[in-house]
């Protein structure tokens, strides 16, 4: 029994030797192996129905064979040596790593006992590419193409937790090196072999764990399990899979090609799929209302001066205003979960970044999107509503092409006030989502608006993410000179996989000379500058690069009508916390120029969510849930790429976004869909299939006391510290605040005792 197992074994462990994959001998009866298996069961489309479904049975009870050797034999390794890998800290330590068929373990040592075991990478979530190096030997790097965890939660030997490192492993990727280019170029062959494997192995892996998970992975589960020994002599725990578990990878394709081929007839037709899920009722959006070309400036009617005062009195430099009521007259009648819907007219632009193949063309296009969603300006210095908790608000634009961009947000806290936002256009390729922390300060004639928070926009058929920040507004002359809205700040838009950066600068006017709305900035790759961006973000912005200077954008008249055409809910049909119905009482009596009115409305709006604040019940947010930090994510989120030859269309429906698809992903009656164990982003997506009767269950982790108990405290120390550093952020801004008032009564000092000695002077110098 040794014998045979050390003939099955796919690599010899010292690459510094001699590196090569060894091919075992033929056993007496031959078998494909898989990645040859695997082309086989592609290649039957030239072939009648009948006969490829025959060949088709044939090869795959010869899979099944192969796949329950590889799932049983501990002893098949493709390749096995040390690696030196780089850690979080950007520190390289040595590593054992082992590569099987569709895993690639990590072990502290050679030894590779229970105690060593580090973490093991899921290689059906990976991407490979070679890592250019300034040092000696060979780097690569396996990482996950929309940055989550490419991470097993479970050890070979069952282990929940990985051995310490001082240099923790990164979650999103793993960067290693070899140690010459001749055993770098043996690990990329090998990785290469183990994801053909990968694709074979993948959906029986899921169905055999979720089984497991099902039961409950109870004791006497665990005593089916068998324990076995690898040829160096250590213990490995084989679970005891059936030929019926491995028979059910292949379930799938089987029912797809009864459905599709039986007597010559198709799957259901598209018209038949719609009738499955109903779409909201959208109607067109009214009328965009523009604001003025150039700057934005108001004068302020006699009328309102007094209550400017009377609020000026309230506050004082450097106070946070998100908690002060602000008059009526200066509030835009919409919430500024629809405001932050403006971005988005022009959505078609990154349509045409998502096809775009030059990764530098394909920035810039996505620079260019960004800067076509400032030019449009409200009428007049005006602020919109403050949303109340549990608010939402939800759009959509219709493309040229047919396809839809849906806009769904929330308001998901109210003190500090947060908005979460998520945009979705699966068919022109891309997905939108942000959590918005709005904060506003006073610093005696100006007031800023300040967005903290980053947008990332998600290329699906790339695996790009771009990271984008937001500006501030900033408007002064409140109590000398004319009122006057800018913005500043510098933005930075920014893709981890590809290198590239644009930083923009919006830059304030000064006091002397210069000139409203200006922009510069450039267009990086590392340290080297590409392009250069300068111009008005109201008006033409250029772009010089390698080709020269060029316009990049201008909001002409012509550029203006091919703005997408907004949709919304119709009011009698809204639901009574979306934007537009919450709010209908103080908008009509700001369109009839009631402001009592208004302020009244608004103040019963505050009064009764600072009633449920104070009921002691916590808020539940209804369409995202809180993620990595303060981060929110849409529950319903959809990364897949777009199928065309699957996919029909998305539709909405009561801010759930679905996909309608041609076939179903299970039969019904005959299997449950069932979540997978690496759940991230895209793991809650909705598809709308023609059996809607299908049941979803999700296989909780089982934990146990302790580890429940660390986690709590965890909890529990992440709430104290956020506690302490608001405390330590309120009392930055106190004592700033004392600061800036001591300056200026200071100053005022100094101004009167100076007026007093010049009038004394002047007094003395006329009498004589």
């Amino acid at each position: 029994m040794l014998e045979r197992r050390k003939e099955r074994k796919l690599t010899i462990t010292s690459p510094n030797e001699d590196i090569r994959i060894v091919e075992p001998p033929l056993p007496k009866h031959r078998r494909a192996s898989l990645s040859v298996a695997y082309h086989r069961l592609l290649s039957f489309s030239s072939s009648p129905i009948k006969k490829q479904k025959k060949e088709y049975r044939d090869e795959k009870k010869r899979v099944n064979d192969e796949l329950l050797s590889a799932l049983r034999d501990p002893t098949v390794v493709v390749m096995a040596d040390t690696l030196k890998v780089r850690g979080a800290l950007k520190k390289w330590n040595r590593y054992y790593c082992v590569l099987k068929p569709g895993l690639l373990i990590v072990y502290k040592h050679k030894k590779a006992d229970r105690s060593d075991w580090v973490g093991t990478v899921l290689l059906n979530h990976c991407e490979l590419i070679e890592r250019p190096s300034k040092k000696d030997g060979f780097c690569f790097k396996l990482y996950h193409p929309m940055d989550m965890s490419i991470w097993g939660n479970r050890g070979p030997l069952g282990q929940s937790f990985g051995s310490f490192t001082l240099n923790p492993l990164n979650t999103s990727f793993l960067i290693c090196r070899a140690p010459s280019d001749q055993a770098g170029r043996c690990w990329m062959d090998a990785l290469e072999l183990s994801f053909k494997c990968t694709g074979l192995l993948k959906k029986t892996m899921n169905e055999l764990d979720v089984k497991n998970g099902d039961n409950g992975v109870i004791d006497s589960q665990r005593d089916e399990s068998r324990m076995s020994r690898d040829s160096d002599g250590d213990d490995v725990r084989i679970s005891a899979f059936s030929e019926t578990d491995a028979e059910k990878h292949f379930q799938e394709i089987d029912d797809v090609l009864d459905e599709d081929h039986e007597d010559g007839k198709m799957s259901e037709t598209s018209d038949t799929i719609r009738e499955a899920f109903t779409e909201s009722a959208w109607i067109e959006s009214p009328k965009e209302v523009f604001g003025p070309d150039g700057s934005l400036t108001e004068e302020v009617g006699e009328e309102n001066k007094s209550l400017i005062w009377t609020l000026l009195k309230q506050i004082r430099p450097g106070m946070d205003l998100s908690k002060v009521v602000l008059p009526t007259f200066i509030l835009e009648p919409r919430s500024f979960l629809e405001k932050l819907a403006d971005y988005y007219y022009h959505a078609d632009l990154i349509a045409e970044a998502a096809a775009e193949q030059d990764p530098f063309e394909r920035i810039v296009k996505i620079t260019k999107f960004f800067l076509s969603g400032f030019y449009k300006k409200p009428k007049g210095l005006k602020k919109p509503y403050n949303p109340i908790l549990g608010e939402t608000f939800r759009c959509k634009w219709e493309h040229p092409d047919g396809s839809t961009t849906f806009y769904i947000a929330e308001q998901v806290s109210h003190h500090p006030p947060v908005s979460s936002l998520f945009i979705t256009n699966r068919k022109a390729g891309f997905n939108i989502s942000g959590t918005i922390l709005a904060k506003s300060k006073y610093y005696g004639n100006s007031l800023s608006a300040i967005l903290v928070g980053k947008l990332k926009l998600t290329l699906l058929n790339l695996g790009e993410t771009y990271i984008v920040n937001l500006p501030y507004a900033n408007c002064k002359g409140i109590m000398i000179g004319t009122m006057t809205m800018e913005l500043g700040g510098e933005v930075n838009i920014e893709c981890e996989k590809t290198g590239y950066r644009t930083t923009l600068d919006f830059k304030l006017k000064p006091m002397l000379g210069g000139a409203y709305n200006l922009i510069e900035g450039s267009i990086k790759y590392g340290r080297d500058r590409l392009a250069s961006i300068e111009g008005a973000w109201d008006g033409v912005i250029k772009i010089k690069g390698p080709d020269g200077k060029k316009e990049l954008w201008n909001p002409t008249p012509e550029v203006i009508r091919t703005r997408l055409p907004r949709y919304e809910i119709n009011m009698d049909e809204q639901e009574e916390w979306e934007s537009a119905k919450l709010w209908r009482h103080v908008t009509e009596a700001i369109s009839n120029e009631n402001q009592y009115k208004a302020t009244e409305e608004k103040t019963a709006l505050e009064n009764d969510q600072r009633a449920r604040a104070k009921s002691g019940i916590p808020h539940e947010t209804k369409f995202f849930k809180k993620s990595h930090g303060d981060d929110y994510v849409y529950i319903h989120a959809d990364y897949r790429p777009w199928d065309n030859n699957n996919d029909i269309q998305q539709v909405e429906n009561n801010y759930v976004v679905k996909t309608i698809s041609r076939h179903s992903k299970s039969k019904t009656g005959a299997r449950e869909q069932v979540a997978s164990e690496n759940t991230s982003e895209a793991s809650e997506s909705d598809e709308e299939i023609v059996e809607p009767k299908i049941k979803k269950k999700v296989v909780a982790p089982t934990a146990s006391k302790p580890i429940q108990q660390a986690d709590d405290k965890i909890k529990e120390m992440e709430h104290k510290f956020d506690l302490a550093l608001r405390r330590l952020e309120a009392a930055n801004e106190r004592q700033s605040a004392r600061i800036i008032n001591a300056i200026q009564s200071t100053l005022l000092f100094v101004f009167v005792v100076t007026s007093v000695v010049q009038s004394i002077f002047l007094f003395f110098m006329l009498r004589k």
